[in-house]
């Protein structure tokens, strides 16, 4: 009798059926589906061997084979049995559904030795087509284990090109993100890939590990699986790619401070901070993923400690001062954890200040530097935040040329900045007298009242505010009352918003500003004579408004004063 031939076909079709058949079961369905998923994953890892050379004459293959077909046919006979419920027990049943489970689960284990130690070679491998958009789960958790299955027991290419292929679909569809974590030991998959020496291979797996990492709900899973350790390796030796894509899973791994101490213990804040500082030989983009994840973590007092002491101040500095606006990713990254690193703290302010920080953000703010609008923004407001309202810190800026950018913007810059640049104005008019003086001899307040009839009620009040703190100085209202222009279009600004109906918030400022003005001959003679008297006598009169009635006052008694002289000198 000749020996009996057996081939990966009669395998593939016998486990084709078990699953169709599984299907069908209703008795021990919990068994059956697990048995199903041991099914669908043997049938990938032999659609992968199928394309494989010299099958025929691989001893330990041909045994697995024979083995696996042998555990087929017992499977068979136990679902023919389940279908028909023709078993003798239950207990026997489930006692026999579990060996079954355990023996495919121990098949599937071969298989992927064989492959480890490289006794099988591959060809051209088929890939299963990728499943059409809005594809049921079924189909979408075939084509995902036919993928697995390739990435346990494939060569390094088909690893390569299968997570591609998972990068791909997951891009597209993030439910395959969820189908592929429902599978055991995925994860830990992309795990070791991280450690991987074919370049792709570790660049394709720290980028699907940065997919899985933006779902909050799959974060656990991935510190679980050790996924920190390898990521910082990456740091520390990867590609630049590999790199990028590493430092963002750690972004999201990190968001709130989370996962510091781990990310610490595994030397990252030094890998991290070596990146923030090799400017010259690291891209923008992975130098703000750096400070982003740094950001993340110093909210941990004695991490952020341990940055100082290893010069991340300097750094970022350093970062700040670059004329490279190809880099602006890097530059605003770097402020914004400076920022970050200064909050509450003022003996870090302090340092900053020392090392020349504010000096580095002023210079962001140079029209004649590129920096970007964004890292306009977000200089200016850091230097608000590092100089708190003193004569000190204003001394400092004004030695720096703060006060010229911060006049450019308000006159010049885009909208974002200009308001910001007014919110600036009115901050330093707060630092001291000398601020505000120094302020009305650059020209600030002609440019502050073009903001009074702003569509926003907030840029409104802030020019308001920073209008009647630059007024408290004498100086300034008289400086201001010599431009024949600067009234009339303050007088015009308030004539065209209405202020005293529709802006009732700025009403005490702007009749306090209109008070003073009226201490000059010139300023009174301009404000009796235009159309806005009307409408501040009818204030005074209907809603019986102190502040206007004392305008009125004073004009009407200069009028008078103006009647008498006429009668006088006549």
């Amino acid at each position: 009798m000749g020996k009996e031939i057996i081939s990966v076909e009669q395998a593939t079709v016998l486990i084709s059926s078990l699953i169709s058949v599984s299907h069908s079961i209703r008795v021990f369905a919990v068994k059956w589906q697990i048995i199903r998923e041991r099914l669908e994953e043997l049938l990938s890892s032999l659609t992968v061997i199928e394309n494989c050379d010299s099958i025929e004459n691989n001893p330990s293959f041909l045994a697995t084979l024979s083995a696996i077909l042998a555990s087929l046919k017992d499977c068979e006979d136990l679902a023919k049995r389940c279908l028909g419920v023709s078993y003798s027990g239950k207990l026997l049943m489930q006692s026999d559904l579990d060996i079954v489970c355990a023996t495919l689960r121990k098949h599937n284990k071969s298989l992927s030795d064989i492959y480890n130690l490289g006794l099988l070679t591959q060809s051209n491998a088929i890939v299963l087509s990728r499943p059409n958009l809005g594809a049921s789960k079924d189909d979408m958790k075939i084509y995902v284990k036919d993928l697995f299955s390739r990435l346990k027991i494939g060569c390094p290419d088909m690893k390569r090109q299968a997570l591609i292929s998972f990068n791909e679909v997951s891009q597209d569809d993030d439910r395959y993100v969820k189908v592929a974590l429902e599978l055991e030991s995925f994860v830990l998959f992309l795990v070791n890939f991280l450690d991987s020496q074919e370049h792709e291979i570790q660049e394709e797996a720290a980028k699907a590990v940065s997919v899985i990492a933006g779902f909050e709900v799959y974060r656990g899973v991935l510190i679980s699986a050790g996924i920190i350790a390898p990521l910082i390796r990456i740091l520390e030796s990867g590609t630049e790619l590999s790199k990028g894509f590493a430092a963002n899973s750690l972004q999201k791994l990190t968001e709130n401070s989370e996962n510091a101490w781990s990310i610490s213990a595994h030397g990252g804040v030094t890998a991290l901070l070596k990146l923030c500082s090799s400017t010259g030989d690291c891209p923008a983009g992975l130098v703000a993923l750096a400070c982003g994840v740094l950001k993340n973590l110093v909210g941990v007092e004695e991490i952020k400690k341990f940055m100082v002491e290893e010069g991340a101040i300097p750094a970022l500095i350093k970062l700040i001062r670059s004329k490279d606006g190809a880099i602006a990713s890097s530059q605003i990254s770097a402020i914004d954890f400076l920022q970050t690193m200064a909050s509450g703290d003022e003996s870090i302010k302090a340092m900053i200040v020392k090392e020349g920080g504010v000096r580095a953000l002023v210079r962001v703010l140079d029209p004649k530097l590129s920096s970007s609008s964004k890292a306009k923004e977000i200089a200016l407001k850091g230097i608000m935040n590092l100089c708190i309202p003193s004569a000190n810190s204003f001394g400092l800026l004004h030695n720096y040329g703060f006060l010229d950018h911060i006049l450019y913007f308000l006159h010049y810059g885009e909208n974002s900045v200009q308001e910001l640049a007014l919110k600036a104005t009115f901050w330093l008019s707060e630092t001291s007298d000398e601020a505000k003086k120094a302020m009305g001899d650059a020209g600030f307040m002609p440019e502050v009242v073009k903001f009074l009839d702003s569509k926003s009620l907030e840029v409104c009040e802030v020019a308001a505010e920073t209008l009647y703190s630059l007024f408290l100085v004498p100086r300034n209202r008289k400086r201001f009352v010599q431009s024949d222009q600067n009234v009339g279009c303050f007088l015009q600004t308030l004539d065209q918003m209405e202020m005293i109906n529709n802006y009732s918030g700025n009403k005490k400022l702007l009749l306090s500003i209109l008070m003073s003005l009226t201490n000059f001959n010139s300023a009174r003679r301009k404000i009796a004579n235009s159309g806005y008297l009307k409408k501040i006598e009818k204030l005074a009169v209907e809603s019986d408004n102190s502040d206007a009635k004392k305008i009125v006052r004073r004009l009407s008694s200069n009028r008078f004063r103006s009647i008498l002289n006429g009668i006088w000198h006549s």
